[in-house]
């Protein structure tokens, strides 16, 4: 069974893989710079049409995976150098142009960018054009297309424009670190930082006996992933990998769910802090609105939170989908809870740099947190477990209107019409990818099939209730 969707992706974890595996060994410094050779032997290209341009553009997947450029504070980056396989940006005549009499495109065009040659066939002056669309919307051939690339298609929020060398460029003063990016780029040009090495630094010196117990907390969305395994074997290869524990961040979910339905009854209107790139999209494109924002910390860092109140030098690495959670761990606010963020795509690294095999593993046990919890992985989750902990906690005749927001447009949206107080909703679930957290972007798979796997899982749970599940921590 394919463990991941794409080449590209595969692709990523071979480069992630052989980090790990000479960060292991302590010889990275050394043999950084054979790691392309290592996966592109010989003098035959793969993937370019010349194997020295190949190599060049692995060396800089390598530089990623080791943490990236330092002075770019994204952790979303462009690697230049592998953007330029994409045509150029921008309305373009196809070959549906008739030459008509009409002219409508030449008449609508403020700016004075549209010509026509010798065959009456019109030509668009690119130093003219402001990409107004005006002249597609008028041509009764649709003969004038807007050609936007795959990695501006999947940004909704329009932080990525094209530089004058033709390269992708983010703007980062609004890109949310999502990841759609990411995972849409069909070359790979775009990727995501990776802390690995941290984290194989964590378990070394964990195992070296250093004075720390060191934690794995885990995505919900961690049941719709390693589809070629069973998720009680993904659990013991964590703690083959070295982690004293591994906790559901679902169980920070509950923590969550119940405080946030606390602070919606008492203020009456509430958007939520699970998702972080929601939350960074209301810092940057709705101020206005921050106030609305829940004080609550993440399930993420809620349960980091509860581990290192209560165990003396925890450590601990947070395992999800979310390129964004890369971002959080950096807050102020987050960063004394959780040490590391990996995604599943880089715990699969981890997995194969240590040679584990988890397939070969016998089944560990996950089972911290209630069904409510569990399914925050999906849309519409934390909702159903907000309206649950009213209930729970007495609170049931506040009149909880949820807007459950599937993706970073239907969030644009929501907030667009809060922003006019025409939302007729007093609880805004943000969840900026497609599907919720099972749509991120360090996901293994993707696809609708996920949401069923996180029902299925939250319903194995043995706590039914969230306050069950709370009550634990007590």
């Amino acid at each position: 069974m394919r463990k991941f969707d794409t080449k590209v992706q595969h692709l990523k974890y071979k480069v992630l893989r052989e980090v790990a595996r000479q960060a292991w060994n302590d010889t990275l410094l050394e043999n950084v710079l054979e790691i392309p050779k290592t996966i592109v032997p010989g003098k035959t290209p793969t993937m370019r049409c010349c194997v020295y341009k190949e190599r060049a553009i692995l060396a800089e997947r390598v530089k990623i995976a080791m943490g990236g450029d330092t002075d770019n504070p994204n952790v979303i980056e462009v690697i230049d150098i592998a953007c330029d396989e994409c045509p150029a940006a921008g309305y373009e005549v196809t070959g549906s142009c008739r030459g008509c009499l009409a002219h409508r495109c030449e008449d609508v065009c403020p700016r004075g960018a549209i010509s026509f040659d010798h065959n009456h066939v019109a030509h668009i002056d690119k130093t003219k054009c402001v990409e107004c669309g005006q002249c597609a919307k008028v041509c009764p051939y649709a003969a004038i297309v807007n050609r936007k690339r795959p990695c501006q298609n999947a940004c909704k929020i329009k932080a990525i424009s094209i530089n004058e060398d033709n390269a992708a460029r983010i703007d980062n003063d609004k890109c949310i670190a999502c990841g759609a990016c990411v995972y849409q780029c069909p070359f790979g040009a775009i990727m995501d930082k990776s802390f690995i090495l941290n984290v194989v630094d964590l378990l070394k010196k964990s195992a070296q006996g250093r004075n720390y117990k060191l934690y794995a907390v885990v995505a919900p969305s961690i049941s719709s992933q390693f589809t070629y395994a069973k998720l009680g074997q993904v659990i013991t290869g964590l703690k083959e990998l070295g982690f004293h524990a591994v906790v559901e961040a679902a169980l920070g979910a509950d923590i969550v769910s119940m405080s946030e339905a606390k602070e919606l009854a008492e203020k009456g209107f509430l958007t939520s802090s699970c998702c972080p790139a929601f939350v960074s999209y209301i810092k940057s494109e709705f101020p206005d609105l921050v106030p609305f924002i829940s004080h609550n910390l993440s399930p993420m860092a809620a349960i980091g939170e509860y581990i290192k109140r209560t165990t003396e030098n925890a450590k601990i690495v947070f395992i999800g989908p979310c390129t964004a959670k890369k971002m959080e761990v950096q807050l102020e606010s987050v960063k004394p809870y959780i040490d590391a963020a990996l995604t599943f795509e880089e715990l699969q690294a981890l997995f194969d740099s240590r040679d584990i095999d988890i397939t070969t593993l016998e089944e560990g046990v996950l089972d911290n947190a209630s069904y409510y919890g569990r399914i925050f992985a999906r849309s519409g989750g934390l909702s159903d477990a907000v309206a649950q902990a009213l209930k729970e906690q007495g609170l049931e005749d506040f009149p909880l209107k949820a807007c459950a927001c599937d993706g970073i447009e239907a969030c644009r949206i929501a907030l667009l019409k809060k922003n006019k107080n025409v939302l007729d909703a007093n609880f805004v679930e943000g969840m900026a990818c497609t599907g919720g957290c099972i749509g991120g972007a360090g996901c293994l798979t993707h696809g609708e099939k996920n949401k069923a796997e996180v029902d299925k899982y939250g319903r194995e749970a043995m706590e039914k209730t969230i306050a069950d599940a709370v009550a634990v921590l007590k």
